[in-house]
């Protein structure tokens, strides 16, 4: 499974490891993921997401509704 936000669609990016020498060596920034549940009042149920520590605290200040809403919208989340 690919290390996605299921929110806001942050995905791995690629960099270097830069040593003391200045010598350069590909590595992997990736996502910090949760596996979470949320429960939509809306539509009655319990969803489990993948989601990034940005996309909780977007959720914490918007609510799960609007957040889902726009998710749906913006063609990221098809749950």
């Amino acid at each position: 499974m690919s290390r996605v936000c299921e929110l806001t669609g942050k995905r791995a990016m690629s960099g270097n490891n830069v040593s003391h020498a200045m010598n350069k060596t590909k590595r992997r920034f990736n996502v910090n993921l949760f596996k979470k549940r949320f429960y939509l009042p809306e539509e009655d149920k319990w969803i489990t997401l993948r989601v990034s520590a940005r996309a909780i605290k977007n959720i914490n200040k918007k609510g799960i509704t609007q957040v889902v809403k726009e998710a749906r919208a913006n063609g990221i989340l098809s749950k």
